[in-house]
């Protein structure tokens, strides 16, 4: 879909001119004839959908299954997005760009490897096998078994959110392919070390697997200020599932009372009458562009990401890179990110206690306060995505191109 970690991944190929060609559904050349005759809204939706310059002519895309989801989502036309078996549900557009990859490769001449994605990536995978190629996986969230597991136990416990855990209403068969992709690989990039740990649920011998974890955005360097006085003002963004812990937030915010004040920004995944309960007596935006979440970063003192099942959770480092104090759980990647206590707080799953105490503390503490949001930047400003591109490097063993008077020495061959 383009996401972030997929944009950065092919530039660190890109700069260790290790990339061939980088696939995705939709891209959108915001220099082309098109950006500009967009109205402004339609090409800021666009703009989500762009990729960086400098792998821009290496990029393929095959969009017309995804323009169809989208505008299936837009119009509410419901059966095309059927769960798993719809023409144009997520699942068959992962798929169908699957497929396309597949028989892509045996075209490619030099080629070496190849990098997919879970979801997307079992005939990619097994067709590299066939062509001798290397097979790096990427997994950006846990292994399925562990995520079934929490699942199941909190809809028992959360019954009147269990509608909002979509993850549920995955297939045996959708769960079988996702083995099949993992037992295709010979190399598996994971962004966390909980992401690495749910991988010892695989039922069989998994090949290396390498933690690398995301970058953070530009680090903010403008204006700054935190809350000195009132109700500190607590940010979630996230989707609104209880995956990501939301009910439990919300418990907590009801214990602080006038102490904090929270607004949420996130799309909803299926009807949940105490969430929509909820939001009503909130501040709540549904959707914004990626430069309008960090302005509203800027404007908050503490994010509140009470994840139960992450892979690794943009929002942290980029809630950090605006000077936020993040409180988080170990099921997302904040262990790896987080010193507990100085530019953050890592907190158990579903404890409202723990996350409505520190909120308390921060509240009451504002120098606290900021020199947590100050150290929280200065975390931010050691984990770019520049750091990612080397860790990612290093973790395939590729070599970064090197300057050398004026002259750039070749890297390794393409994937």
């Amino acid at each position: 879909m383009g996401n972030q970690n997929m944009r950065h991944t092919a530039v660190a190929l890109a700069e260790a001119e290790a990339l061939a060609e980088a696939w995705t559904c939709l891209s959108f050349d915001p220099s082309g004839m098109l950006g500009s005759l967009l109205p402004k809204n339609l090409r800021t939706q666009a703009e989500r959908r762009s990729f960086p310059l400098s792998i821009r002519r290496r990029l393929r895309s095959h969009p017309w299954r995804e323009a169809a989801r989208l505008a299936c989502q837009r119009f509410g036309w419901k059966k095309p997005l059927r769960h798993e078996h719809g023409w144009c549900s997520i699942d068959a557009v992962c798929h169908d760009l699957d497929r396309r990859v597949a028989a892509r490769l045996p075209r490619l001449d030099g080629l070496t490897g190849v990098y997919a994605y879970e979801d997307a990536a079992e005939e990619t995978l097994a067709a590299a096998g066939k062509l001798g190629l290397r097979r790096i996986y990427d997994l950006p969230i846990g292994y399925w078994r562990a995520f079934a597991a929490i699942c199941g136990d909190e809809e028992q416990r959360e019954p009147a959110w269990a509608g909002t855990l979509v993850g549920n209403l995955d297939s045996a068969e959708k769960f079988a392919r996702k083995d099949r992709e993992i037992a295709n690989a010979d190399h598996i990039i994971v962004a966390s070390s909980f992401t690495r740990a749910t991988l010892a649920q695989y039922p069989a011998t998994l090949p290396p697997v390498s933690v690398v974890p995301y970058g953070a955005p530009e680090i903010h360097v403008g204006p700054r200020s935190w809350t000195s006085k009132g109700p500190l003002r607590v940010l979630y963004v996230g989707s609104l599932s209880q995956r990501k812990g939301v009910s439990y937030l919300l418990a907590a915010m009801g214990q602080v009372a006038a102490a904090a004040t929270l607004t949420v920004i996130g799309s909803r995944v299926a009807p949940c009458a105490p969430l929509d309960e909820a939001l009503k007596k909130l501040r709540y935006i549904p959707s914004l562009p990626h430069a309008g979440i960090l302005d509203e970063m800027r404007q908050h003192d503490v994010l509140v990401f009470p994840s139960l099942f992450e892979g690794f959770g943009l929002v942290i480092t980029e809630a950090m890179s605006q000077g936020m104090t993040v409180i988080t759980t170990p099921h997302t990647a904040g262990p790896d990110l987080i010193t507990d206590g100085r530019d953050g707080f890592i907190v158990p799953i579903r404890d409202v206690v723990a996350i409505s105490e520190r909120l308390l503390l921060l509240a009451r503490d504002r120098e606290r306060l900021t020199a947590m949001g100050r150290a929280a930047s200065a975390t931010a400003r050691k984990r770019t995505w520049a750091v990612f591109h080397r860790g990612l490097q290093e973790a395939l063993g590729l070599r970064a191109p090197v300057l050398v008077a004026g002259q750039q020495t070749s890297g390794p061959p393409a994937c």
